[in-house]
């Protein structure tokens, strides 16, 4: 049924600087306890619009965070940002593009999202209950990114920058230079076991590049904003470390993959503390290790 905005539930935001707006997800799988509701989702206010980062994992989410920006802002909604293809930070996206918005995306993308779509309107209803996914759909990208790109809100503006692969081979970050906040999507994560579906060397490697210019404040993709770049880094980069050299020993154990991810996984449960889902998405992202790492 249609119901004014105002009458809509809104997500909870958090001011973290002038016009920057953050909404942390909740740390854990998708359930039907949190709705879906996993990923930090943020806006920026400008002096002439308001660019959104990552729309949600549902319609209903996306139009929870509309609700949120209409209760901050009557400004026009002009760019939708997605960080990479992951369905918690993309399936709200529609609403934004209802509402007008451009959607920006890294230019591998959509390929990436369109071989998963039919795997994920099964799979996620099932994870988070049909309510709670109804009305979801796939948009379409508006604008795809293989460049660094800028984009002006007024008086601000958000750079855009495509990453090689790393947590995916569609991330990309951005940062505003109004308050000098870096959105890193889940290339940074806390509390939700980091998931590799790219390149474990590629991801250690974009974490060991220091950015220029350096941010104040960090919005990881899961977990807390951090004011460090080295404090916002260090549980992301403490896993892949040692994921990576979980593998490398089972690699030169000469351990097949059947026995390697059961190792792997035992190998790193020193580091489980803090992580949900940690044997589960741990396992995954051992078989990926494990692949990558044998070509070395």
């Amino acid at each position: 049924r249609c119901v004014e905005t105002t009458e809509l539930p809104a997500l909870d935001m958090t001011e973290i600087a002038p016009g920057v707006h953050v909404h942390q997800g909740e740390m854990a799988q998708l359930s039907p306890q949190n709705r879906g509701q996993i990923a930090n989702l943020s806006f920026v206010i400008g002096k002439d619009t308001v660019a959104v980062i990552d729309a949600g994992g549902s319609r209903a989410e996306g139009e929870a965070l509309y609700a949120a920006i209409r209760r901050v802002t009557d400004k026009p909604v002009r760019h939708l940002i997605l960080t990479h293809m992951h369905p918690d930070h993309i399936l709200g996206a529609e609403v934004f593009s209802e509402a007008g918005a451009a959607i920006l995306a890294d230019a591998r993308l959509p390929d990436a999202v369109a071989q998963r779509a039919p795997t994920w309107m099964v799979s996620i209803p099932e994870q988070i209950g049909a309510a709670a996914f109804a009305g979801t759909r796939i948009a379409a990208i508006d604008h795809r990114i293989e460049a660094p790109q800028t984009v002006a809100l007024g008086g601000r503006s958000l750079h855009l920058q495509p990453v090689a692969t790393a947590h995916t081979d569609t991330d990309m970050t951005v940062f505003d230079d109004g308050s000098a906040t870096l959105f890193a999507g889940d290339l940074i994560a806390m509390g939700l076991t980091p998931s590799l579906d790219g390149s474990l060397k590629g991801w250690l490697g974009w974490l060991d590049t220091v950015p220029d210019p350096l941010p104040d404040r960090i919005v990881p993709g899961h977990g807390p904003v951090m004011d460090s770049r080295d404090k916002a880094i260090a549980p992301t980069r403490a896993y892949l470390g040692a994921l990576r050299d979980a593998a490398r020993a089972a690699l030169d154990a000469g351990q097949p993959l059947s026995q390697a991810i059961p190792a792997i996984v035992a190998a790193m449960q020193p580091i489980s503390a803090g992580w949900a889902d940690f044997d589960a998405t741990t396992a995954r992202n051992a078989s990926a290790a494990y692949a990558e790492l044998e070509w070395e």
